[in-house]
């Protein structure tokens, strides 16, 4: 069961796969998920990093850019410019953790696993 759940989403957390597990009727740890899973040549890593920008985010920029292009500088003393940096104080969530299986080419660079 626990297989299954990581291969069909792999951002499963420990936690979320021991919680199906108690209503299964199974009490289970976080580290008995992790080395079930493990066993079964998954790891945990980073999730890959995607853009932050998408396609139209870019032609909107863009657009935005050529329209003001010949604006004169007095102009943009007028404008209040704002920082949109997302803050947070008691977690972190700018992580998340994904199951994936090992990869031979990462093995074979560290030679101290084999």
């Amino acid at each position: 069961m626990i297989t299954r759940t990581v291969s069909k989403n792999p951002r499963t957390t420990w936690g979320d796969l021991v919680n199906d597990l108690q209503r299964a009727g199974t009490k289970v740890t976080k580290a008995t998920v992790s080395n079930t899973l493990r066993r079964q040549g998954l790891n945990s890593c980073s999730a890959r990093r995607v853009p932050l920008l998408k396609p139209g985010h870019v032609r909107a920029r863009l657009k935005f850019a050529r329209e003001h292009l010949d604006d004169p500088e007095e102009d943009w003393d007028n404008v209040i410019w704002s920082d949109q940096t997302k803050m947070e104080l008691y977690s972190k969530n700018s992580t998340h953790r994904v199951w994936r299986r090992k990869m031979l080419s990462c093995i074979q660079r560290t030679p101290y696993l084999l």
